[in-house]
């Protein structure tokens, strides 16, 4: 895998032909640091571009598929605007690089599945998820803006009405329920999870793959549709992480108690 060395932070092997599998292998239950964050969103680039690649395949190492972005950044983005700024544009280049990547892209989520780590779970183009898995947005728990990628896709995933209790009240998700509601692809035990990725995987690299990648393209386009409310989304989050509401949401996770907000009330 020395075609990937420009993304230590991320892990790579080939199970099958044509098959690069992506994991997420780090410290705090895989969580997305700084510089785990800016190959997150590049990688897909060197995905589209590799031609001995024909579909991507991401899971998480451990116990989950990745806590979410790490204590390190979200310390960044509360304390240095340039730090916001750049993951603001890494963010948005996480969810439209996914969505550009020639390649079909499968996830296999098990355990928690938070944040950035979320985002190539659910933009995947095919999601295999064990029925415990534990999915959470997370954000307005943390004091922020629903931002990354939930407000372009789980509205069309799972409806409006769904959508909006989810992104609001950040409760979680069960594998098994996911699917019901619509918002992934499959739901399997838990401990399938990794073969049956794997064989969706290797069903769409011995696949027409003119064909497949040209239906992703045209799907794929309901996502561009909702480019301004990316945009949107990722502003306020960012806005967010400059203001008080933000801090009681970490030093609350910190500590294991519930927050106290008492930010701006004004929209």
């Amino acid at each position: 895998m020395d075609r990937y060395s420009a993304f230590p932070h991320l892990a790579f092997d080939e199970p099958a032909a044509h098959v690069l599998r992506i994991t997420l292998d780090g410290p705090g239950l895989n969580a997305v640091g700084p510089e785990a964050h800016r190959e997150l969103a590049d990688v897909w680039l060197a995905v589209d571009r590799d031609p001995d690649v024909h579909v991507a395949l991401i899971r998480g190492a451990g116990r989950g598929f990745s806590a979410g972005g790490s204590f390190e950044l979200l310390d960044r983005l509360m304390n240095d605007d340039a730090a916001r700024l750049r993951t603001m544009r890494e963010a948005r280049d996480l969810v439209f690089n996914i969505i550009q990547c020639s390649k079909p892209i499968v996830s296999a989520v098990h355990g928690p599945a938070v944040g950035a780590g979320l985002v190539a779970a659910i933009l995947a183009d095919v999601s295999v998820v064990g029925r415990s898995a534990r999915i959470i947005d997370g954000h307005t728990r943390l004091g922020v803006a629903a931002g990354d990628h939930a407000a372009i896709c789980w509205p069309l995933l799972c409806g409006m009405a769904k959508a909006k209790y989810l992104l609001l009240t950040c409760d979680p998700l069960t594998g098994e329920e996911a699917e019901r509601i619509g918002l992934v692809s499959l739901c399997v035990d838990d401990d399938q999870v990794q073969d049956r990725a794997l064989e969706v995987a290797t069903q769409l690299a011995t696949g027409a793959q003119q064909a497949i990648r040209w239906t992703k393209q045209t799907l794929n386009h309901w996502y561009r549709q909702q480019a301004a409310i990316l945009d949107a989304s990722l502003a306020y989050e960012m806005l967010g992480f400059a203001g008080p509401d933000a801090r009681e949401g970490l030093a609350s996770h910190t500590d294991k108690r519930d927050p106290t907000f008492g930010g701006p009330t004004e929209r």
